[in-house]
Formats: structure tokens, sequence, C-alpha cells
């Protein structure tokens, strides 16, 4: 089995292109549930689907969670999918193993007027304060979630044309910006960036106060202090401003359509969270229905 996971992964990273950490989540899944197997005594290739029922019974038993269950069981489907095209198995264990239902919670949202109050605790009147205000700014006018915001690079940018290019794995997406998102960005990147950026070769859109990549701890602090700022009493994380964004739209007549394009969301019922409408043309949608576009 060691030998077809090394497989798998190089397929996975090389050739399916995912993010470092889909990958390792993939990796650690399937790592665990080889541990089970070699525990039972079980090979890989004679696998059963009662055995993977056994396994997720485990799973349960040990209090995990239905989400994590559920990405633990496409971790080993793909898997199977993998060696069974590789014919080192005729057939596959997993398909008539179901996933757990998974409740979907109502996502925390701030208020436009909270989200106001947020946004306009970062003053311009130094380098920090710029590039904060336009982190945030950002982070509410495009939805993207932390990880992919700190990822960008420069080039991601088109200041002129108004929008983003999101990338995540092998897929990309065109966000539009807003007005007063796009005037703080280009603020920041003609008048903040370029001083904040100890090395011209720096190609990270998003830099900390040394001068290299923001992190997500960086990211999750600047917010935390200017929710304190603005004294909120909601817990306010970048996913909160994505949940946010997204709501805010939908309030203002844009479609689920839309807004799944915008997020990401790869399946629509990830998006439906948000409620239903319905409407057409994206970068009209944005200007009409966000409330700082």
């Amino acid at each position: 089995m060691e030998r077809q996971l090394k497989y798998f992964f190089d397929f996975l990273e090389n050739d399916k292109k995912l993010s470092d950490n889909t990958l390792q989540s993939y990796k650690r899944d399937l790592k665990q549930f080889k541990r089970y197997i070699e525990a039972c005594e079980v090979s890989y290739n004679h696998v059963k689907e009662e055995d993977i029922k056994d396994y997720i019974k485990e799973l349960q038993n040990n209090g995990k969670k239905a989400s994590s269950i559920s990405r633990c069981i496409a971790s080993i489907r793909s898997f199977y999918q993998f060696v069974l095209k590789r014919k080192k198995i005729k057939i596959d264990p997993t398909v008539n193993i179901q996933s757990p239902k998974i409740e979907k919670r109502v996502p925390n949202v701030l208020t436009s007027k909270e989200v106001e109050l947020l946004l306009n605790q970062p003053k311009d009147i130094d380098l920090k304060g710029i590039r904060d205000k336009a982190m945030l700014e950002f982070a509410y006018a495009t939805g993207m979630r932390v990880t992919e915001i700190i990822s960008l690079n420069i080039e991601d940018v088109n200041l002129e044309e108004g929008y983003v290019i999101c990338k995540t794995g092998s897929k990309e997406r065109n966000i539009p910006l807003g007005t007063m998102s796009l005037n703080a960005l280009k603020e920041y990147v003609e008048d903040a960036r370029g001083v904040l950026i100890k090395n011209d070769d720096e190609k990270a859109l998003f830099v900390n106060v040394n001068g290299g990549r923001l992190t997500r701890q960086g990211f999750w602090k600047i917010i935390k202090y200017y929710k304190e700022q603005a004294h909120i009493t909601k817990d306010i994380t970048p996913h909160v401003l994505r949940h946010s964004f997204a709501t805010h739209l939908l309030q203002n007549g844009a479609d689920l359509k839309s807004i799944q394009t915008m997020l990401g969301h790869s399946d629509i019922s990830s998006t439906q969270i948000y409620m239903q409408f319905q409407d057409e043309g994206l970068k009209d949608i944005y200007k009409k229905a966000h409330p700082r576009a």
C-alpha cells in the first residue's frame, strides 16, 4: 500500500495540482486508514465494503465529526478509484459507501452597519493603516478565503480593470472589486507596499511590516485588533467576512449562481446555505448588489 500511496500522492500533487493544505488532508486521512487496516491485518487490495463501514464506526466511536468522516471517506474513495484505474484492484470497495449527513449551520455574519464600523477603523495615515484598510476592504469585497488572500501575488490584481484572479490548485476565478476596495488597494500598492517590502523580488500582494508575505496568524490578529477597536462583541474571523460578503450580496438581489462563482464553490449546495435568488451578469450584479461597490 505504501508504494500505491506514493503514486497517488504524486498524482494529486503533479497531475491534479492540489493545494498543499488539501494534499496534507489526503495524506492524514489515508495514513490513518492504512494504520487501521494494518492493525486489522487486511491488505489494501483485499479491503471489502464491510471493512470500510467498520472503519467509519470506529471514527464515530472516537468522536469524529460528520464533516471529518465525510472528508476521510472522500479521500479513501479517491485512492481506490486511482488504484482501480491502475488495475491493482478489480472492485472498488467504496462504491456503496454513503457519507454521513452534515448539518449545515447558519453562518455567523455581520450586519452592514457592523461591517462599515469595522472597515472604518484602519486610518490611512501611516503605512500599516493604509495596508490594513486595503486588506479589510479587499476581504469583504471579494469574499476570498484567508489562505487565498495571503497567497495572492501583486500580478494577480488588475487595478486598471478592477478585478483579482484567485488561484486555488489548478482552478482560478476572476472576482470583481468594488470602488471602495479598489481605491484602498490602489493607495496601498502605490503608496505603502513599495516602502514596506525590503526586496524588489517580493511577489506577495499583502506583506507584513518586515516586508515578507503576510501569514494567516497575522491576518487574524489584524482583524481581532480592529474588532476590539470597533467595540464589536461578535466573534469576527476572515471567514465571517466571507459569510458576510455572500449574505449581503444575496440580501441586495444577487443570484445564487453568481455568488457560487465568486466564492469558488464547486457545488451549488455549498452556496445554498445563503438562500436562493436568480439573476445574471456577474460584474453588473456585483456593482448593483455589493454595499461598498
